[in-house]
């Protein structure tokens, strides 16, 4: 069955509306709120740039993150040409299948929940100790973690329910607020002339910069702070005019994405000085307060208020981050149950055309992913946090290797796009640089997760792990599907 196809309708109980989700719902800056949630900006920064500056290439983790924006642009526009002939809410599976076969699109459809849940349950561990924290500094009121963590899960699920729309517009607010407030102080000190020793910019963009020290581990940091992108595609059935739409939105977030990051985290070197960012953010670091290294020079711009604000907007950053995973994990759930991959029950959605049944098995799924580490009494970031990121950025590589592998493969057999660059050469160039990131992620694991080489290695096999009971699971249901149909 082809996937833009629907195979039947589905409805909860009590509201009959027929299996497809809400079209022209999503205009491009609907798509690229999504899309920046995802990033969590706030929290890339804070989580990942004093760890990237003092482990990597010091001032020069700026260019880096310019190097994971030329890989991953190469990546969309193969990504982008393929999404001209396939809109579908399954977007990485069904792009796979496309190219590579139905049984390894559907393997791959596993690879892509567990990136897209193990990230959200990890996001989950960072928002529930920030949180709570928060609260008990300023209402004295000290519940676990897990407590906030779980209340929220009833919060996202609640959101996801209530359609496309409305998550896309409480994701505008937390996204502005993040952006704005990181922006301000990048453009501030862009133009008062940057910090103690000038703007650097041969300090963090010449090669020498780029190349001093650790640059592996500094694109690794990169790679991940660009996590979520894709999901330009997951929303193509629900935007306005998709062939146009998911294309725009999506060049757009690579572009936004890779020059904010490339701006706020020079101006935030500049701020210290080259020559004495490495040292400080090794500090915070070892004080164990890394975001401490990015609060100190805003606060010091616009006054001690800021150090006030910076917590709460780290903490509706991954908020935002979560709802956005949220959808994309129930949208892959929905697009495999419509296409009868699993349960048809997981098509079934409610009065706004959200997808009903797949959000409430999500969140089940997130429930079973934190709870574990809630009983064992683990700290959830240097466990939950730190592993599942670490696990999901690693996986969702994977994909975007599949992918551009697929769209060469797809092209060269359909010969419905004659145009070299978009199908052959840029998804090729593409594919070379995720092999590099996959390869630099792998030898820099146990850093990337802040944990043992044992934990280490059970937590790479689990990926390909993953991605081979897919495969064994999409031939048992394509024998059992041709066995019912024959």
């Amino acid at each position: 069955m082809d996937s833009q196809t629907v195979s039947r309708h589905a409805t909860e109980p009590d509201a009959p509306t027929a299996g497809t989700l809400k079209p022209n719902a999503l205009g491009v800056l609907g798509i690229l709120f999504f899309v920046l949630s995802a990033q969590a900006p706030l929290t890339g920064i804070a989580g990942a740039a004093p760890i990237a500056v003092a482990l990597g290439n010091g001032p020069g983790v700026s260019a880096a993150y310019l190097v994971a924006g030329l890989v991953i642009l190469l990546f969309s526009v193969g990504f982008v040409a393929m999404g001209r002939h396939v809109v579908d809410a399954g977007a990485f599976y069904t792009y796979i299948g496309k190219g590579l076969g139905r049984t390894t699109g559907t393997g791959s459809a596993g690879l892509a929940l567990f990136a897209y849940c193990t990230i959200q349950a990890a996001m989950y561990g960072l928002y529930g100790a920030i949180v709570s924290g928060l609260v008990a500094t300023h209402t004295g009121l000290d519940l676990p973690w897990w407590a906030w963590t779980l209340a929220t899960m009833a919060v996202v699920q609640a959101l996801g329910a209530a359609g496309v729309e409305m998550g896309a517009k409480v994701l505008a607010v937390f996204v502005l607020a993040e952006f704005s407030i990181l922006s301000v102080f990048a453009l501030v000190t862009l133009f008062k002339g940057g910090g103690p020793e000038g703007l650097g910019l041969a300090d963090s963009f010449s090669p020498s910069a780029t190349l001093d020290g650790a640059p592996g581990v500094a694109v690794m940091f990169a790679v991940a702070s660009m996590f979520g992108f894709e999901a330009t595609a997951i929303y193509g059935e629900e935007a306005r005019e998709p062939r146009k739409t998911v294309p725009r939105a999506t060049y757009l977030a690579v572009a936004v994405v890779t020059g904010f990051f490339a701006l706020v985290s020079w101006m935030l070197i500049s701020s210290y000085g080259a020559s004495k960012a490495t040292a400080a953010a090794g500090k915070a670091l070892e004080s164990g307060d890394g975001a401490g290294f990015v609060f100190a020079p805003i606060a010091a711009d616009f006054g001690g208020w800021v150090g006030d604000v910076l917590p709460v907007l780290l903490a509706t950053s991954l908020f935002a981050g979560i709802l956005t995973f949220h959808n994309s994990a129930n949208r892959y759930l929905f697009s495999l149950g419509r296409d009868r991959l699993l349960p048809l029950r997981l098509c079934r959605l409610n009065r706004r055309h959200a997808p009903w049944t797949a959000g409430c098995v999500q969140t089940v799924l997130a429930v079973l992913l934190v709870v574990p580490f809630a009983l064992a009494g683990k700290d959830p970031v240097l466990t939950l946090f730190s592993w599942f990121s670490g696990v999901a950025v690693l996986a969702m590589m994977l994909l975007y290797l599949l992918t551009s592998v697929s769209v060469v493969v797809f092209f060269r057999r359909a010969r419905l796009d004659a145009r070299l660059w978009n199908t052959l050469i840029a998804p090729a160039l593409g594919a070379l640089g995720i092999v590099g990131a996959i390869w630099l992620i792998l030898a820099n694991f146990t850093t990337l997760i802040g944990g043992e080489r044992t934990t280490a290695l059970w937590l790479t096999l689990s990926v390909p792990a993953v991605m081979a009971l897919g495969l064994v699971a999409a031939r048992v249901r394509g024998r059992a599907l041709a066995a019912a149909d024959g």
